[in-house]
C-alpha cells in the first residue's frame, strides 16, 4: 500500500498519543490543530477497521474549506489511497470511507436543533473543530453518543477509545465554558478523571502556540508578524500567544481594567442601594446587588478610604444561579425569591449593606402572561417580597447600554475619574469572570453576542440603563 505523508510535529504527537480520551488542543492561531485532527483521523481509521470518526465545524462551509481544500486538505493527503482505490471521498453524503469499513464523517451544527440529527450515531472519535464556536449543550449531546457498540480495538488502543478531541483558539460565544472547563480545570497537560456528570473522561488541554508548529513558520515565516499587526492588544495576546484570560475582539476587553475591581467594603448608609435581575431557568440566572455612591467615602478594609464619583455604581453582592457553564438550575420564581431574602438578611446582619435594598429593574419577561390566570414571575416573586422594576427595552437599548457600561469601564479605569464609573467587588466571581471575556457579535459589533453567557452582562445592563430615581419631593411650609 502507497505511503502517506501523515507527519506530526512534537506538541500534536503528545495529543495525537495521549492516553486522554477528552483533549482540547489549541490556543494560538497557527498550532496546526486542523492538520493533527486529520492525521489523527486518518491514521485511526487506517488502523482500526470499522472505526467512525465524527469531524464538526459549526459551518459547513468552513469545515470544508478548512479540511478539503489546500495541499494538506484529505483529498491532498489521501490522494496515493484514493487512486489506488484504498479509500473513496463521497461528497454527496460527505463522508471518506475506507478499504476496511471505517469513515470520516464531515459533519456541521449550525443550530442547537441541529443536534437531533446524530441522535442515533455511534460516535467513536468525536472531533470539534474550534470548539468555542458550540454551545456547552452541544458539545454534551454529541459526547453522549460517543459508544464502541460492537467495535474491537486493537491492544494498544485498549482503554483510549472512545475519545474526543477538540481545537479552538479564545474567543467565539462559548468561550467561558471552554475555558472554565477546560484551560481552567488543570495545569496544561495534567489529565483529569473527570466525574460522570461531566461524562466520566480523562480531560486535557493541551496548549499550542505558533512556534509549535515549524511546517507553518517555515513556509510562512510572516505570519507571525501579521499577527503582531493586528493592532488590538487583546487581539494579538489571543492569536499570537493563546491568551485565554481576554478575548479577541470582545465587547468589554478593551476598557476593562484591575481598577474596576475593589476589595469588599461597607456600604456607607448615605448610599443607595437596590438591585438588578436577569431571569433563567434553563439557562443561569443573575441577581445582582448594587450600591450607588452620593459622593461620601467609604472605608476599606485595609483603612483607606473609597470615594468615587456620584452616581458611580458598585457591585456589591450577586448570585449567579448557574449549574455549570451557561447551565440554569431551573428553580421556580417563589424560591429564587425566598434565595433572595435570604441572601440580603446575611449582608444585613454582617452591615455590608445598611438597609434592605429598594427594587431594581429586571428582564421583563419575567411579567409575561404564559397562559391566562396563570401567575407572571414577577407576580410570584412578589408574592414572597421580592419587588422588580421594569427595565429599558426600548428600541436600541442593547446597543446604548453597552456603550454607557463601556464608558462607566473607561471611567473607573482612570487613577482620578470624574464622571459616574462603575466597579465590582472582588468576592463578585461570576460577573468578573464573564463580563472580561464577553464576545460581541460577529453580524453586529455594535452589540455583544446574545449566544454567549451574558446573563450577569444583562444583569449589569438593566442596571446601568436604570432611569434615574425620582427625587424625594420635600414639601415646604410658608407663613401666611
Amino acid at each position: 500500500m502507497s505511503a502517506l505523508n501523515l507527519s506530526l510535529h512534537a506538541k500534536q504527537t503528545i495529543a495525537f498519543e495521549s492516553p486522554a480520551t477528552e483533549i482540547l488542543y489549541g490556543g494560538a492561531a497557527g498550532g496546526g490543530k486542523s492538520h493533527l485532527f486529520r492525521v489523527a483521523a486518518i491514521s485511526w481509521c487506517a488502523e482500526i477497521p470499522g472505526l467512525q470518526v465524527y469531524l464538526f465545524r459549526r459551518l459547513f462551509d468552513d469545515l470544508y474549506k478548512n479540511h478539503m481544500e489546500g495541499p494538506t486538505g484529505f483529498p491532498a493527503l489521501l490522494a496515493p489511497w484514493i487512486d489506488a482505490g484504498h479509500c473513496k471521498l463521497n461528497l454527496s453524503k460527505n463522508f471518506i470511507e475506507f478499504w476496511n469499513g471505517s469513515k470520516i464523517h464531515l459533519c456541521h451544527l449550525q443550530h442547537e436543533k441541529d443536534v437531533l440529527k446524530y441522535q442515533g450515531a455511534e460516535i467513536h472519535v468525536l472531533m470539534m473543530d474550534e470548539l468555542t464556536h458550540f454551545s456547552a449543550s452541544m458539545y454534551r449531546y454529541l459526547r453522549g453518543r460517543m459508544r464502541l457498540g460492537g467495535l474491537v480495538v486493537p491492544e494498544r488502543y485498549k482503554g483510549r477509545f472512545p475519545r474526543a478531541i477538540c481545537g479552538s483558539n479564545p474567543g467565539g460565544p462559548g468561550h467561558n465554558w471552554v475555558k472554565a472547563g477546560f484551560v481552567d480545570l488543570a495545569p496544561p497537560l495534567a489529565i483529569t478523571p473527570m466525574p460522570k456528570s461531566e461524562g466520566g473522561l480523562l480531560r486535557q488541554y493541551i496548549p499550542a502556540r505558533l512556534d509549535d508548529n515549524p511546517t507553518l513558520a517555515a513556509n510562512d515565516p510572516d505570519y507571525a508578524s501579521r499577527l503582531e499587526g493586528l493592532g488590538n492588544p487583546a487581539l494579538v495576546r489571543a492569536m499570537l500567544e493563546g491568551d485565554w484570560n481576554i478575548v479577541a475582539g470582545g465587547a468589554l476587553d478593551d476598557v476593562w481594567s484591575p481598577r474596576v475591581i475593589v476589595p469588599r467594603f461597607k456600604v456607607p448608609s448615605s448610599w443607595y442601594v437596590d438591585r438588578s435581575f436577569d431571569w433563567g431557568s434553563a439557562h443561569p440566572f443573575s441577581v445582582g446587588w448594587w450600591a450607588e455612591a452620593d459622593g461620601s467615602e467609604a472605608t476599606l478594609p485595609d483603612g483607606s478610604t473609597f470615594c468615587p464619583p456620584r452616581g458611580s455604581l458598585v457591585l456589591c453582592g450577586e448570585w449567579y444561579g448557574a449549574k455549570g457553564p451557561n447551565e440554569g438550575l431551573k428553580m421556580s420564581p417563589r424560591d429564587v425569591a425566598l434565595g433572595i431574602l435570604e441572601r440580603e438578611e446575611a449582608m444585613l446582619a454582617d452591615k455590608y449593606i445598611p438597609r434592605r435594598p429598594k427594587a431594581g429593574p429586571a428582564d421583563n419577561q419575567i411579567r409575561a402572561v404564559s397562559q391566562p390566570g396563570t401567575p407572571t414571575i414577577a407576580e410570584e416573586m412578589e408574592r414572597v417580597g421580592v419587588k422588580w422594576l421594569p427595565s429599558d427595552k426600548a428600541p436600541g437599548s442593547r446597543k446604548n447600554g453597552l456603550e454607557l457600561l463601556r464608558s462607566r469601564l473607561r471611567e473607573a479605569g482612570k487613577e482620578h475619574p470624574e464622571n459616574p464609573a462603575i466597579y465590582f467587588m472582588e468576592h463578585c466571581r461570576n460577573a468578573i469572570a464573564h463580563l472580561p471575556v464577553l464576545p460581541r457579535d460577529s453580524k453586529d459589533p455594535d452589540d455583544v453576542d446574545s449566544s454567549a453567557e451574558d446573563h450577569d452582562y444583562d444583569m449589569v445592563r438593566y442596571r446601568v440603563l436604570a432611569a434615574k430615581r425620582p427625587a424625594t419631593v420635600i414639601k415646604l411650609g410658608f407663613a401666611t
